[in-house]
């Protein structure tokens, strides 16, 4: 139900599988420190570096804690928002970088409907329950291992934990082949639950702590998204981006109609909405892309799920202090958080986000870097 991977037949697969070889010999995995969570237990990091690309990953949250990559004059920078070390997402954080479950996005009013059972969740975003509640995946240590190109996390999520029905375990694989980081999700479950996992990367294609991001440019691949209510949930309706500030089926700047006299803009204080893709395969595809251009750089967005919530950091307002102490301002990142509908336990109409025992939940999602030069 979850599926989604590519196949090819022939020479192809010989090519593919050549091309990959060459390109996992050149990403090392090493392990350090990251400092102690406050009863005293550490919290490590795994640095995964290529040739082009280097990415750092923490087992507390699952978090990519920074992603360094070059721009057109092949100068580094890192274009995540994070900290140094593990106290600062200790603090009262906004995600940052983080793995999103059980479910990413919001539930409505914290209750969903399951085999005819009501589950009450703890609410943590007004009266509605936002990524997986108070203590979700952002906010527990995973069991990590390298693995070729990269490193495996793993989380057993109790049955009744912040309110989600079965033991889950989930496994995430972060792995850095080329230009791209990849990221596949994996789980199973002894019991009929709910279940949206994500990651919550804040991008700044400029360098984190450079600025605002309303000069980068960015196109979407969806013909329709889902307006919200005032809470943001999702009112059920999936109507076309045609005519509207948010038809991104072309390239704009993000800042180009952010401050349109626009109802859904107006709730959300600016894009925090969910596209529904045009991608209907189940195969990976290209999702968004976004480009700098006063760098150059470039991120594509490729996956194979049915949604991506577009957020422009709008509740960003330059007191957090991140990595070498700069200050995160408003609309200083945006994300691209992939994923099936927000409150789709609550809409029959939207994609379901069941996983029942013996199914296998599994999806991909790759951040593919680039350059375009001037």
């Amino acid at each position: 139900m979850f599926a989604g991977r590519i196949v090819s037949t022939g020479i192809g697969v010989l090519a593919l599988v050549l091309c990959t070889l060459n390109m996992e010999a050149k990403t090392k995995v090493t392990k350090d420190s990251f400092g102690k969570m406050p009863d005293g237990t550490p919290v490590e990091v795994y640095t995964l570096a290529g040739d082009n690309i280097e990415a750092r990953i923490t087992t507390y949250g699952g978090r990519i804690v920074s992603l360094r990559t070059p721009d057109r004059n092949k100068h580094m920078d890192d274009v995540v928002l994070g900290f140094d070390s593990v106290d600062g997402y200790l603090t009262d954080e906004p995600f940052f970088g983080a793995l999103i479950g059980r479910y990413g996005n919001r539930i409505a009013k914290g209750h969903f409907t399951l085999d005819g059972k009501t589950y009450t969740l703890p609410t943590n975003d007004g009266p509605n329950t936002l990524h997986g509640g108070p203590k979700g995946f952002d906010k527990v240590l995973w069991t990590a291992k390298p693995i070729e190109n990269g490193v495996q996390l793993t989380y057993l999520s109790k049955d009744g934990e912040e309110g989600f029905p079965g033991n889950l375990t989930a496994t995430v694989r972060y792995t850095l082949m080329g230009n791209d980081l990849r990221i596949e999700y994996s789980a199973t479950t002894d019991k009929d639950t709910v279940l949206n996992l994500t990651n919550h990367s804040y991008f700044n294609l400029s360098g984190q702590g450079n600025g605002d991001i309303l000069k980068h440019v960015m196109q979407i691949n969806a013909s329709h998204y889902t307006p919200v209510d005032s809470t943001l949930i999702p009112t059920g309706k999936i109507p076309p981006v045609a005519g509207t500030p948010f038809d991104f089926r072309t390239p704009h700047a993000i800042g180009e109609r952010i401050g349109n006299d626009n109802e859904q803009l107006h709730l959300a204080k600016g894009y925090d909405h969910n596209w529904v893709l045009d991608n209907k395969t189940g195969k990976v595809a290209e999702a968004a892309k976004a480009y700098d251009p006063s760098t150059g750089r470039t991120l594509e967005v490729l996956t194979d799920q049915p949604g991506v919530q577009f957020y422009t950091g709008n509740f960003l307002d330059g007191t957090i202090k991140g990595i070498d102490g700069k200050a995160y301002v408003h609309r200083g990142a945006f994300c691209l958080e992939t994923q099936h509908f927000p409150d789709s336990p609550n809409h029959a109409n939207f994609p379901s986000t069941e996983l029942k025992p013996g199914g296998r939940y599994h999806t991909v999602t790759i951040f593919r870097f680039g350059v375009q030069p001037k």
